[in-house]
């Protein structure tokens, strides 16, 4: 018979014993089960006696250190083998500045990186562009110059090449892409004509991308496929139970990932009804909570949601009990629309259903702007084409004598 796992139970010798009530501490915050926080510090322990034995200092365990004790536990572990396994250990010893933080990922030095570091000084100093903006024109000019400028040499780039290289890649893009892989490549070969590295402009080469704005239709879900993807929430399992939280607010208040990860405790409003939303750029906006979408909210916060120590409404549902990222928020629609049979979705179509079923009930562009918490109608225009009824009174009947009025 196996005796039931006690943290308390781990030996601890070495640099890190100091430091094992704490370890402790951290992970039963964490919710870590006593299995699983045993095995944590079991894995500290063996740490700390490696650093003791191998004469390295707290001070000294960087992550080339964290590395070489790894792959001698690997000779003789199948599991704790990996960075991650550490993370909470190596998240706490760092937060109590113990161990060094964690060094940044050494840059590449290759051509493409040289030149793309020459284009993104051209791009912040000559052209005035912003950090974010810089980045993303290296990030898609990044293909072009791996491929073309670095492969043969940027002083024999042709234009049949550059032409190749487009043809090759915009049909596969969607029309944002290729609009952003045409404009950074246009600008890096104005880059290189200017500073005289290639001998002719070819920036003419470069098509321009047709894209019209709102030209696209909102790709919204309809109210069958909405009680499909809810009916896919197991709620016998606490990890269910947040999900149909989650989902019940983004189809009801259109909201974002990203809001919906940053929703705290102290944002529900019980007794008024309302739900505290944190938008983009610092917007705070009160809404109205629904009663469907508050049920779910308070069954999933009653029996679902784990003791966790932060205040963020929707957090993991397995150990560490941390905050979800709104990257997380979107997996958790689209594994429930896997489940439902609905194919590909994620968090965003939820918040053009949200619009689209407000404006399709009688709303006006007005109020599915308020409910959406645009700046302005103008972004909300787009939902007006989803209405078909009201776009029917619009179309001329089909002339039937050949055209002839």
């Amino acid at each position: 018979m196996h005796s039931i796992p006690d943290p308390s139970q781990v030996r601890f010798t070495g640099p890190l014993a100091a430091y094992a009530p704490a370890l402790a501490e951290e992970l039963a915050a964490l919710g870590y089960t006593r299995t699983s926080a045993t095995a944590k510090l079991q894995l500290a322990a063996q740490l700390s006696r490696w650093l003791e034995a191998a004469g390295v200092s707290l001070g000294e365990l960087t992550a080339e250190a964290v590395g070489q004790f790894l792959e001698e536990r690997r000779r003789s572990y199948a599991s704790g083998c990996s960075a991650q396994a550490l993370a909470p250990v190596l998240g706490l010893l760092r937060r109590l500045g113990a161990v060094p933080e964690a060094a940044p990922a050494a840059a590449s030095t290759g051509p493409a990186d040289v030149l793309l570091d020459r284009f993104g000084g051209y791009l912040a100093s000559r052209r005035g562009l912003t950090a974010p903006v810089v980045g993303a024109y290296l990030h898609w000019a990044r293909p072009f110059a791996e491929e073309v400028l670095c492969a043969g040499g940027a002083a024999e780039v042709s234009a049949a090449e550059v032409a190749r290289f487009l043809a090759a890649r915009l049909p596969a893009m969607s029309g944002k892409q290729a609009q952003m892989t045409a404009s950074a490549v246009r600008s890096l070969l104005r880059f290189l004509h200017i500073e005289a590295m290639v001998p002719a402009d070819l920036t003419g080469v470069v098509p321009p991308v047709a894209s019209w704005r709102l030209a696209g239709l909102p790709r919204a879900l309809s109210s069958e496929q909405v009680t499909a993807l809810l009916a896919a929430c197991d709620t016998s399992r606490p990890a269910g139970r947040r999900d149909l939280a989650m989902i019940t607010l983004m189809c009801r208040l259109g909201l974002r990932c990203a809001e919906v990860a940053s929703l705290e405790l102290d944002d529900i409003d019980w007794p008024g009804g309302t739900l505290t939303v944190r938008g983009k750029a610092g917007r705070i906006d009160r809404m109205p909570l629904p009663v469907d979408a508050g049920q779910a909210l308070a069954g999933y916060l009653a029996d679902g949601r784990p003791a966790a120590g932060t205040r963020a409404v929707f957090v993991r549902a397995k150990a560490p009990f941390t905050v979800l990222r709104p990257s997380s928020v979107s997996c958790v629609v689209a594994r429930a629309a896997r489940r439902a049979g609905l194919g590909i979705v994620h968090g965003h179509r939820l918040r053009h259903t949200a619009a689209t079923a407000t404006l399709n009930a009688g709303a006006t562009l007005e109020e599915v702007a308020q409910l959406l918490r645009h700046e302005g109608i103008a972004t909300t225009v787009i939902y007006a084409k989803t209405d078909r009824a009201r776009l029917a009174q619009l179309a001329r009947p089909w002339p039937a004598d050949g055209g002839r009025r």
